[in-house]
């Protein structure tokens, strides 16, 4: 009975030995219709068997990849076991592949007994993978909380993406920018691609897109950054004073435009403040807001003399060391001008008032009168300002138009007044002083006039014993001697007195005489009285 067992088994062997010949005959002189077929790494596949005769059911199917049999199967016995499932024959002859791998790539051929010549046939297994892994890398950058990158205007900025695919990929830069426009920056095949920008300004702050194709599958995919080019104003915040319907109410503004993204801006108040080390900078924060443009109101109550009111600037691309702001010193108004004023009547008067010391401006009004009415622009009031000087111009002054006039002044601190009296003055008024000024000048003149009389008369006066003297010897004539040299008496003898009788009159003889001068180089007639030579006599003057 063994022998009869092991026969079986020998006759079984010799029929698949047969069958096998004939199969491989048939294979080399068949035709083949090749067919490819696409799948994914990872994925399950079905590959169908179509040179199974009509009609009649295979007794033994076997399957090759790239000339070598991978499985085979006798519908009644398992010849070639699928290995950990990952190879499986099917009833209808397909080959179902679990999980396929790269090493699964290659030219499937399927067989089977009986079979057809006529439909043998060939399938191209083609493994495709990704892309997949992208890395998109953008440098130097700063990356917020959402994932978004910020760089500096100005800077040069690096752009690099890179990406798996097999069995090749083609990777593109492109960039849609603030206008929804979709540029193409550049494209290549490989593993990587990267590009630059110097010198990047706000136009290329966008979305920059790199994509990756698989050019087997044609299977795309992309992977997207938001940049932002930041920039902080190039000059400090502005600050400025809107002075509302009351003025006892402002309005300070800030602005601080040119940037991006908008700055900070803080409005607070700073004042020294004494402490045992000396003064300090103290501060109250009035209003914070992120804005290039900030508005706080404030009224009387709020603001003092000497109050310094700060606007802060603060922006991501400014260090906290670089400080940027405004700011300005509160000063309350202070008109000056003449307090009093005179004017004729029939005249016209300008009325001055000047104020340039008030932060912010003051508003400045004329009024008249104790009751501190307004004064109006008419023919009569003519106001006028150049500058800090306001003018007030009454026209044909009456002796009405006198009185008080108030130059008022009022900002958000307080009010201040320049009270002016004018007097109106007729014409007779004008009369006596005019005429009581001629009497001065007249008096005066006089004077001058009997001064300048008695001056050049003093030599007569002083010889001849005053005015009373001159009447008597007003014949006599008395020459005095004019010199720079100093004369001793000493020197110059004396001649005894000689009188000479003529009538109730007596006559003088007096000698003249020349004295050379030893400071001026041209001699000088000199007259001078009783100094006489003893020698030389040149003229004898009788009178």
């Amino acid at each position: 009975m063994k022998s009869g067992y092991i026969a079986g088994i020998i006759m079984k062997a010799f029929s698949v030995a047969i069958f096998l010949l004939l199969f491989m005959d048939q294979t080399a002189n068949g035709r083949s219709d090749k067919t490819t077929v696409i799948k994914t790494l990872g994925a399950n596949i079905l590959l169908p068997c179509w040179n199974t005769a009509m009609n009649v059911t295979p007794s033994f199917t076997r399957w090759m990849q790239n000339g070598q049999v991978i499985i085979g199967r006798n519908h009644s016995i398992i010849l070639t076991p699928s290995s950990e499932g990952h190879l499986t024959i099917m009833y209808n002859q397909s080959l179902y592949i679990n999980g396929l791998a790269l090493s699964d790539e290659g030219i499937y051929l399927c067989d089977s007994l009986p079979h057809d010549n006529n439909t043998q046939t060939s399938l191209t297994l083609q493994i495709v993978s990704g892309p997949c892994n992208g890395i998109t890398d953008i440098h130097p950058a700063t990356t917020l909380s959402n994932g978004t990158l910020i760089v500096h205007r100005g800077s040069t900025v690096l752009f690099n993406c890179s990406s798996w695919s097999y069995p090749s990929q083609r990777l593109s830069w492109g960039f849609q920018g603030v206008a929804s426009r979709n540029d193409s920056l550049t494209a290549g095949s490989g593993s990587w691609l990267d590009f630059r920008i110097e010198d990047i300004q706000p136009t290329a702050q966008g979305n920059y897109i790199c994509r990756a194709q698989n050019s087997v599958s044609q299977k795309e995919v992309g992977w997207s950054k938001e940049l932002l080019v930041y920039y902080s104003p190039e000059k400090h915040p502005e600050c400025q004073w809107k002075i509302g319907k009351d003025p006892s109410h402002v309005q300070f503004n800030c602005s601080w435009f040119g940037g991006y993204p908008s700055p900070t801006l803080l409005w607070g108040e700073k004042h020294q403040v004494p402490s045992n080390q000396g003064n300090q900078l103290a501060g109250q924060l009035m209003e914070s807001e992120v804005t290039d443009h900030l508005v706080v109101n404030l009224n009387r109550s709020l603001l003092f003399e000497g109050q310094t009111l700060k606007c802060d600037g603060h922006h991501p691309m400014i260090s906290t060391e670089d400080e940027k702001f405004c700011s300005f010193t509160l000063k309350s108004p202070y008109p000056e001008g003449e307090p009093l004023v005179t004017a004729l009547e029939g005249t016209n008067i300008t009325l001055t008032c000047k104020e340039s010391s008030s932060l912010p401006p003051a508003l400045t009004t004329w009024q008249r009168t104790a009751q501190q009415e307004d004064v109006v622009p008419s023919p009569k009031y003519v106001l006028s300002r150049q500058g800090p000087t306001f003018t007030l111009t009454i026209v044909n002054i009456t002796k009405q138009d006198e009185g008080l006039y108030f130059c008022r002044s009022e900002n958000p601190l307080m009010v201040r007044e320049l009270e002016i009296y004018l007097t109106v003055k007729t014409s007779s008024q004008y009369t006596g002083a005019i005429i009581g000024i001629f009497l001065a000048i007249l008096i005066v003149g006089s004077g001058i006039v009997i001064a300048k009389t008695v001056y050049s008369s003093r030599d007569r006066i002083c010889l001849g014993n005053g005015f009373e003297r001159m009447e008597e010897d007003r014949e006599d004539v008395l020459s005095l001697v004019e010199s720079d040299e100093e004369v001793f008496p000493e020197a110059v003898p004396r001649l005894p007195p000689l009188s000479l009788t003529n009538g109730p009159n007596t006559t003088t003889l007096v000698q003249i005489h020349r004295i050379s001068s030893n400071d001026h180089e041209d001699e000088e007639m000199v007259e001078h009285p009783l100094q006489l030579e003893h020698t030389d006599m040149e003229e004898l003057v009788t009178f």
